[in-house]
């Protein structure tokens, strides 16, 4: 097999990570200490990258990464026996949120060319030096400042980013993924477990990735007062200046428009039809019917990344507190990368 010696680098990479977390820093080696001081200096430059986060994230990667959940991944394609230099673009607002393509690309047996988010320059390149490493030297990357010479592109931005690279990339194969966020569909009758779960979805990395929950439809007889009550393990979020600083500022203009709105002194909840809702505000709206919930959900479903739901309402969805643990094969935007890379 072709990436034999990657697969196997990326199980010693989740077991890198694995054993970190299971040390004190006293007993660090090396390569440990390095990863340590990373992601101390990934907060410092990026306060959004609380060592919290950080740490739920590595993890995350790391229980992905076994021999057998990656060749299961990778059975599914017709990898490309030539390499491409495939030209990425990434995105900045969570942490790591660009490892997914650089693992699809090195794994798909062509070149990442990578221009990093100057929110998270530093850890990225770091764990695919170790990945290198323990895959005996025998991953071809390349990080640039600027993209030149590649065959194809994976770019992520906002909408706005995505308009200006679709032009200028519009010579290119490629992937341009745009804003997403994510709808939670609640039936009424969640227990106060799945309910706190669905604060997971909604506060963990702060409400800024695009599988955080930004808007919830709830049945007409649903009270409020059940959300704020297992919402009440993230009060602690306020605590973080520019958290706060964005609940101050949305607070104000709601009290100056004198717009309707509930707050617990740190989220509000606003009855609003948007889909997406600015940070510290969570959008939500009642419904009667589930035909009324299935036909916003199409009406929205290109910018929509999940749903989480019970499986009992019949639709498309995932579990409460799910929206944070992708698997390998679940895609931004819901585009297979790796079916991208497979004809390119």
């Amino acid at each position: 097999m072709l990436n034999e010696n990657k697969i196997l680098g990326l199980e010693k990479l989740g077991q890198f990570i694995i054993d970190f977390f299971s040390k004190k820093d006293d007993n660090y080696t090396e390569k440990e200490e390095r990863l340590a001081y990373l992601m101390t200096r990934s907060e410092i430059e990026n306060p959004w990258f609380t060592q919290e986060n950080q740490r739920y994230n590595l993890k995350q990667w790391a229980s992905l990464f076994t021999k057998n959940n990656i060749e299961n991944w990778l059975s599914k394609y017709q990898l490309s026996n030539s390499s491409k230099r495939v030209g990425l673009i990434l995105a900045g607002n969570i942490p790591l949120v660009g490892f997914h393509d650089i693992i699809s690309v090195v794994l798909s047996n062509h070149i990442p060319v990578i221009k990093l988010s100057s929110k998270d320059r530093l850890m990225l390149p770091y764990l695919l030096q170790l990945w290198n490493e323990f895959s005996n030297n025998e991953i071809e990357y390349q990080i640039v400042e600027k993209l030149e010479n590649f065959d194809a592109v994976i770019a992520t931005g906002s909408n706005n980013t995505a308009r200006y690279l679709e032009y200028y990339f519009k010579d290119n194969l490629s992937i341009i993924r745009k804003n997403r966020t994510s709808v939670a569909v609640l039936k009424g009758d969640e227990t106060d477990e799945e309910l706190q779960l669905l604060a997971d979805d909604i506060f963990r990395y702060y409400g800024l990735g695009c599988r955080n929950v930004t808007r919830i439809l709830i049945p007409n007889d649903m009270k409020l007062d059940r959300l704020f009550e297992n919402f009440i393990n993230y009060k602690d979020i306020i605590n973080h200046n520019k958290y706060a600083n964005n609940y101050d500022y949305n607070r104000a203009i709601y009290l100056l428009n004198q717009d309707l709105f509930w707050d617990n002194n740190f989220v509000m909840l606003k009855e609003d039809e948007k889909l997406f809702s600015p940070l510290s505000v969570i959008n939500f709206s009642r419904y009667e019917t589930l035909e009324e919930v299935k036909q916003f959900l199409d009406t929205n479903k290109d910018e929509i990344q999940t749903v989480v739901a019970k499986p009992e309402l019949g639709l498309e969805s995932i579990g409460f507190g799910e929206t944070q643990n992708p698997s390998l094969e679940t895609y931004a935007d819901n585009i297979d990368t790796m079916a991208f890379l497979s004809v390119i």
